[in-house]
C-alpha cells in the first residue's frame, strides 16, 4: 500500500483508533494483522517471504541465546545465510543471468538488514532472543517503516512492541505534523520534479546542457524529499500510536563535507554498515590503508544494497574515492587548527552538494550508457530547439521556488518539527499552510517511492 493512495487515507485513520480502542494484550496482533494486509496490496505471495525469513530467525535468535562455543555461531551463520539468500535470489540472480530475474519483492533490502542485525545482536550477547513470536514477526514487518524504513535496532523497537501506550494528543499532533511534512516533500517536491527530470533524463542527448543541469541538480531534491518524505510519513504514523522510529535524515545538502552528508544522510542504513561491516573490517584501528580498504568495501556494498547494476557500484565507488580522500586530508591536517571559518563551511556545502549531485546521476540513470550521455550533455550540447520547447519555464521557477522553501525550512527547524510542540495556533497555522499547499500543488498520481525498488 503506498502512503499516496486514497487505501492509506482510510486505512491510517482505522489501524490507529482501533489501536487504541483494543485492550493492550490484542494490540500486537491488530497491527500484525494490518502490516500483513498493507504489504498484501503489491503482490501477496511475496509475504511468504517474509514468513520464511521470520520463522528462520527467531527460531535461531532462541538457538543462538541458548548456545554456546560454537554452536552459537553456527545458528548465527544459518540465519545470515537465509536472509543473504533470499537476497541474492531475488535481487542478484537477474544481475548475474537474465534468465533468473524475477519481480524484486518490495522492501526487500530494508526487512532483511532489520533482521539480520536482531540475530547479530543476540549473538553479541547485546539483545535478549524474543520469546513471543507474534512480537517478533511485528518487528520485521511493523507497516510503517516495513518497505522502505528506517532499519530499526532490536534494543530500540522490540522494547517498544510490548509496551503499553496510551493516547496522548501530543503525540498525535507532532505524528501528523511530521506526516504532512512527509506528504508535502513527496507530493508536492518529489512527484512535481520527477516529470520535469523523467523528460530531460530521457531526451538528454536532444537538449541543451542548460535543462540538463537542472534536471540533475532536480533529482538530487527528488531523491532527497522522496525518501526522506517516506520516512516522515512512517515516522508519523508510528508516533501518532506512541512509537517513536530513529530519524533517518537530518538536513544532509546542509552538510560541509562528505563525511558529514554520510552522517545525515540515510542514517539507520550509514549506522548499519558502520556497526555491522566497517568496524568488523577493523575501522580505523587496522592501519591507514587497510582503513581506505574498509571504506571502499562498505561504499561499494552500499552501492551494491542499493541495486544490482553497475551504475550503483559506480555510485557507491565514487562516494568511496570522495570518503576516502577527505579521510586522507583530515589525516594530514595539522593539530590544533580550527578548520574552515564561514566562507569556508559556505564553500563545503556548495562543494559537496555538486559532488553529491553529480553523483546521482548514476544512481538515476538505468545503466552507464545513460549516465555518460547526460554528463555529457551538461558539457555544452547544443540541443533540438523543438525539444527545447517542450519544457516551460514556470515548471523550472515553480520547481527552484519548492526547492527554496524546503531549504528555508530545513536551515530554521528540526527534523522531527519539534519548535512546534505545545504552540497551538502556530502549529494549526502550518497545518493548514502546509496542507493547501499540498492540495493546491502536490501531484496525485499515485507515483511510487523511489527506494521502493531497493
Amino acid at each position: 500500500m503506498l502512503f499516496n493512495s486514497l487505501d492509506f487515507l482510510v486505512f491510517f485513520p482505522v489501524v490507529t483508533l482501533f489501536y487504541f480502542l483494543l485492550p493492550h494484550r490484542l494490540r500486537w496482533l491488530l497491527l500484525l494483522v494490518a502490516s500483513c494486509i498493507f504489504y498484501m496490496y503489491f503482490i501477496p505471495v511475496y509475504l511468504l517471504i517474509l514468513v520464511f525469513t521470520i520463522i528462520v530467525d527467531y527460531i535461531a535468535g532462541i538457538a543462538i541465546e541458548n548456545a554456546a562455543g560454537v554452536k552459537r555461531k553456527i545458528f548465527l551463520i544459518i540465519s545470515l545465510v537465509a536472509n543473504i539468500g533470499v537476497l541474492i535470489i531475488f535481487k542478484y540472480a537477474g544481475w548475474l543471468h537474465p534468465a533468473w530475474k524475477v519481480i524484486l519483492p518490495l522492501g526487500l533490502s530494508f526487512h532483511t538488514f532489520q533482521a539480520m542485525s536482531y540475530t547479530i545482536e543476540v549473538y553479541r550477547g547485546r539483545q535478549a532472543a524474543e520469546r513471543h513470536p507474534g512480537i517478533y514477526a511485528l518487528y520485521v514487518m511493523f507497516y510503517p517503516q516495513l518497505v522502505a524504513g528506517p532499519i530499526e535496532r532490536p534494543s530500540h523497537l522490540l522494547p517498544q512492541l510490548s509496551a503499553r501506550h496510551s493516547f496522548n494528543w501530543g503525540n498525535l499532533a507532532a505524528g501528523l505534523r511530521l506526516m504532512l511534512w512527509g506528504f508535502f516533500k513527496k507530493l508536492v517536491i518529489a512527484d512535481r520534479l520527477s516529470g520535469y527530470v523523467n523528460y530531460v533524463y530521457d531526451h538528454a542527448g536532444q537538449l541543451s546542457y542548460g535543462y540538463v543541469i537542472v534536471a540533475v541538480v532536480f533529482f538530487s531534491f527528488q531523491v532527497y524529499c522522496d525518501f526522506s518524505g517516506y520516512s516522515d510519513i512512517a515516522t508519523g504514523a508510528a508516533k501518532t500510536m506512541g512509537f517513536d522510529l530513529m530519524v533517518n535524515f537530518n538536513r544532509p545538502y546542509f552538510s560541509t563535507n562528505i563525511r558529514e552528508f554520510w552522517s545525515r544522510w540515510h542514517i539507520s542504513l550509514t549506522s548499519w554498515f558502520r556497526d555491522y561491516v566497517y568496524i568488523p573490517l577493523g575501522g580505523n584501528r587496522a592501519g591507514k590503508y587497510r582503513k581506505y580498504f574498509n571504506i571502499l568495501a562498505v561504499f561499494l556494498l552500499s552501492g551494491l544494497w542499493h541495486g544490482a547494476g553497475w551504475n550503483f557500484l559506480i555510485w557507491g565507488g565514487l562516494h568511496a574515492m570522495l570518503m576516502i580522500g577527505w579521510v586522507w586530508r583530515r589525516d594530514r591536517r595539522p593539530e590544533g587548527d580550527a578548520g574552515p571559518g564561514f566562507l569556508g563551511r559556505m564553500g563545503g556545502i556548495a562543494l559537496t552538494f555538486c559532488l553529491v549531485t553529480l553523483a546521482w546521476v548514476f544512481f538515476r540513470c538505468t545503466d552507464l550508457g545513460q549516465a555518460l550521455q547526460v554528463l555529457g550533455s551538461m558539457l555544452g550540447q547544443q540541443g533540438d530547439p523543438y525539444f527545447n520547447m517542450q519544457i516551460t519555464r514556470w515548471t523550472i521557477g515553480l520547481g527552484f521556488i519548492f526547492i527554496i522553501l524546503l531549504l528555508l525550512m530545513e536551515r530554521f527547524t528540526s527534523p522531527r518539527l519539534e519548535e512546534w510542540r505545545g504552540r497551538f495556533w502556530p502549529d494549526i497555522a502550518f497545518g493548514a499552510l502546509t496542507l493547501t499547499a499540498i492540495l493546491l500543488f502536490g501531484v496525485f498520481s499515485g507515483q511510487s517511492f523511489i527506494y521502493f525498488q531497493f
